[in-house]
């Protein structure tokens, strides 16, 4: 096996002692901080934040995870998270379960991180123990190394367990204290991003973790009131670039300033891309709801209740028990109001064994696609 990465990449001791506030950064750092600040703002336009944190969240999941190619499709996501038992445990639906686990993994660390308003190294285990099913807790045998696709190392992190700890005790404090650092957290957050994923902490669930960890380190310090950043997205389409430039860094030491500049441009690009791109999702979620809510109040008239529609929005793939424990209705009645709803088209009706499912057609749609709404 051939090591190709000729210098040894001593991690940095946080903060680096480096000029990162360049025109061309502060520059990106504002558009950055912009569209963030409309993404936070449209965000509250939908008053179920569940809505939104189970939604965007697996879909983030999604993304995040074929970057670790475990790839499955929406369709065996939403069946999976309906615990369908007529349905076979193939391969697809197992991958669908990883990610699945994804979302579990970030709606635990947001629930921890909003309530502590820190993301500490306790938090970070947390994360990483949901995702993988594990208490392995940070590596404690040597032997880790990172390979390209041909099997060459192209980078050794630390070995030692008391190296380890050493480097997330500086990264925790990073991430926390603002003191030690005048640096917007937006570049920031490139920095404590590309510590993490070369100081590898964990014998797996490195790269997962460490894009939950960029997105609730947002909520931490107010950016986002939920974790909705779809950035996995825009890592997945710029995946040779997002590895190269961490890898141009390790390769030249992380003495290169126009390395880390590059490095952290890219990251607040994607800031800017996928926060644009999740403002004009949460629109378009708004807007469909509001149609979906129009039809429904006026063919429901005074039966009708919000808890119906947050239901449908909730639950891409719902069925009669979800409208049940919603509404606290009989199965009559929840049977009843969902074939009411497909009457007007609202929603398509699947028979698979012996249990009637319904899919919110248009949603799905506009999850999968991420395109703009019709009709």
């Amino acid at each position: 096996m051939t090591n190709i990465n000729t210098g040894l990449y001593e991690i940095p001791v946080l903060p680096l002692n480096i000029d990162l506030e360049t025109k061309k950064i502060l520059k990106q750092q504002n558009l950055a901080s912009r569209a963030l600040a409309e993404l936070k703002g449209v965000a509250k336009t939908i008053p179920n934040e569940q809505i939104l944190l189970n939604t965007l969240i697996l879909q983030e999941a999604k993304d995040s995870s074929e970057i670790e190619n475990i790839v499955t499709t929406q369709d065996d996501l939403f069946k999976t998270d309906l615990n369908m038992k007529e349905i076979e445990q193939t391969a697809k639906r197992i991958a669908a379960k990883e990610v699945l686990r994804y979302r579990q993994a970030m709606q635990l660390g947001f629930s921890k991180v909003r309530k502590a308003k820190l993301l500490t190294n306790s938090i970070i285990k947390e994360i990483q123990q949901e995702l993988e099913q594990n208490k392995a807790g940070f590596r404690t045998l040597p032997g880790t190394h990172l390979e390209n696709n041909v099997g060459e190392t192209v980078y050794t992190p630390p070995q030692t367990l008391q190296e380890i700890e050493k480097y997330m005790g500086n990264l925790e404090k990073f991430i926390n204290d603002s003191s030690l650092s005048e640096l917007d957290p937006l570049v920031k957050l490139a920095i404590i991003h590309h510590q993490f994923e070369s100081i590898h902490p964990f014998y797996d669930g490195n790269g997962r973790t460490g894009r939950i960890i960029s997105v609730l380190y947002l909520v931490v310090n107010d950016l986002l009131d939920l974790p909705i950043l779809y950035l996995s997205r825009y890592i997945t389409h710029n995946k040779i670039e997002y590895y190269s430039l961490i890898q141009k860094i390790r390769d030249n030491s992380g003495n290169n300033n126009a390395d880390w500049e590059n490095w952290v441009f890219f990251i607040l690009k994607g800031i800017e891309e996928t926060a644009k791109q999740t403002v004009e999702l949460v629109q378009q979620i708004k807007f469909l709801m509001d149609e979906y809510k129009g039809k429904i109040r006026d063919a429901f008239g005074t039966k009708y209740n919000h808890e119906l529609l947050n239901n449908l929005f909730n639950h891409p793939y719902t069925k009669i028990e979800f409208i049940q424990n919603d509404l606290n209705v009989s199965r009559f009645t929840a049977s009843k109001y969902l074939d009411l709803i497909v009457e007007l088209k609202l929603l398509s009706k699947i028979k698979i064994g012996t249990s009637n499912y319904y899919i919110n057609d248009r949603l799905v749609e506009l999850l999968m696609n991420q395109g703009t709404l019709h009709g």
